[in-house]
C-alpha cells in the first residue's frame, strides 16, 4: 500500500514526527557544524504541508533578488526569533504570514525537526505544520519573489535527492539538491527536506 493512500494523512505524518526518532534524524552527508565559541543567532522556519485531494503538498518560497542574505533562493517560510516570540513555533506562524500571508488559524502544528545550524550564523528550528485550503496568500513584495508548493511525494522519493559539493573559502561543503521543474531547491532548505525524508520514511 502507498503511504500516499487516503488513510495517510495528518495522523500519518504527526504519529512518525510524534516519536523520539524524529528528534534524532540528520542529513547523512556532512554539513555545516557551528563553530565552538560562535553564538548561533535563532530562527524558525514552517515546513507548511498543504492538504490536497490529489496528495499533500509541501509549500516554499523563492527569495527576492535583492535580500542580502540568500537572495533568489527558494526557502520554506521563515525567519530569526524575536523578543516577542513565545517559542520557535510562534516564530515559525508570525514569520509565515508575514511572509507569505498565510494565517496562522489554517496551521495545525504536527511536529518539528532537528536544528539546523547554517554558514551565515542561523540555528534553524523547522517547525512541521499541516495546512487545510482554503486560504488567501499575500505575498511580501520586498522579500517574497512567489509562492509553489512540491508534491510530498516527489519529495520523498530519494531518487530525487541529489548529492552536491563545492569549495567554500577552501573548505569542501556537501549539499542536497532536489530540482522540481524551474525551482531548485538546495542547501539548508534540502537539507531539512532530507530529514523530513528520513523521519518519515526510511526509518520504517
Amino acid at each position: 500500500m502507498s503511504i500516499f493512500d487516503p488513510e495517510f494523512g495528518r495522523d500519518w505524518l504527526a504519529e512518525r514526527l510524534s516519536r523520539e526518532l524524529a528528534e534524532q534524524v540528520v542529513p547523512e552527508l556532512p554539513r555545516f557544524v557551528m563553530p565552538e565559541g560562535r553564538t548561533p543567532i535563532p530562527a524558525a522556519v514552517l515546513v507548511p504541508v498543504v492538504n490536497h485531494p490529489q496528495g499533500p503538498t509541501v509549500m516554499f518560497t523563492e527569495r527576492t533578488a535583492h535580500l542580502h542574505d540568500h537572495a533568489g533562493q527558494v526557502s520554506f517560510p521563515g525567519g530569526r526569533v524575536d523578543d516577542t516570540d513565545a517559542d520557535r513555533v510562534a516564530t515559525a506562524l508570525r514569520e509565515t504570514e508575514e511572509e507569505t500571508g498565510l494565517h496562522p488559524s489554517r496551521v495545525e502544528i504536527i511536529g518539528r525537526l532537528p536544528d539546523y545550524d547554517i554558514m551565515t550564523g542561523f540555528r534553524v528550528t523547522p517547525i512541521v505544520g499541516w495546512v487545510e485550503p482554503p486560504y488567501n496568500l499575500q505575498p511580501d513584495p520586498f522579500e517574497v519573489e512567489k509562492v509553489f508548493e512540491v508534491p510530498l511525494e516527489f519529495l520523498l522519493d530519494p531518487e530525487n535527492h541529489q548529492e552536491h559539493s563545492r569549495e567554500v573559502n577552501g573548505t569542501i561543503r556537501h549539499y542536497y539538491a532536489m530540482p522540481y521543474g524551474e525551482h531548485y531547491i538546495w542547501g539548508a532548505t534540502a537539507g531539512m527536506v532530507h530529514m523530513l525524508y528520513r523521519a518519515l520514511v526510511e526509518q520504517y
